[in-house]
């Protein structure tokens, strides 16, 4: 049949004018694509990609109660606060998530740290928790470092008060591995309790 309408178009014109023998050209032409192209099934799922990334998910709030801690030292902005060397990342974990209900709350008072010291302290106030005395000094102590060149806390939680609402970040440490407690920067900010 194609062989025929290859032939037609080579010979003298036909009796159809100009334009309606362009339109059943094309009528022809275009009908096997039609019938090609139309499927009874709906196309595949699309399938995940090696590049997709990965949503990031943050670990529940723990239920276990926060590790007794002590102000060990207070000054540029900062609070180092010591638990027992013995202390779970769960029970440091409730410490940095007591510290976030206390900033939400402005009741800092409550747990032994003076929340004026806190407002004096903003915009921008850092808690670093660290298990035992030993490595606590290693922010502000002068000369050589107890424990080293790196950074020897086991949380940390930082507000700025000067934003609306205002900015905390909350996290889990253990030498360089970092692990957030929530999504510092979300606009939405997850549930406290």
């Amino acid at each position: 049949m194609l062989h025929k309408f290859e032939a037609s178009i080579h010979e003298k014109p036909s009796k159809l004018t100009p334009p309606a023998s362009r339109l059943a050209m094309l009528a022809l032409l275009t009908l096997p694509l039609l019938l090609l192209g139309c499927k009874s099934t709906p196309p595949p799922a699309p399938v995940a990609t090696a590049d997709a990334t990965p949503a990031v998910t943050y670990p529940p709030r723990p239920t276990t109660s926060p590790a007794p801690f002590q102000v060990f030292h207070h000054g540029n902005n900062s609070f180092t606060l010591v638990v027992k060397e013995d202390a779970t990342d769960d029970q440091i974990s409730a410490v940095v998530w007591q510290l976030r209900d206390a900033g939400e709350t402005r009741t800092f008072d409550k747990l032994h740290i003076p929340q004026k010291l806190v407002d004096a302290y903003g915009p921008s106030v850092a808690f670093h928790i660290y298990r035992g005395t030993k490595c606590a000094p290693e922010k502000y102590a002068p000369g050589e470092l107890p424990c080293g060149g790196s950074y020897h806390a086991s949380g940390d939680y930082t507000l700025d008060t000067h934003t609306n609402p205002p900015w905390e970040n909350g996290v889990i440490l253990h030498g360089e591995d970092r692990s957030n407690l929530w999504d510092a920067d979300a606009t939405s900010k997850a549930p406290s309790h």
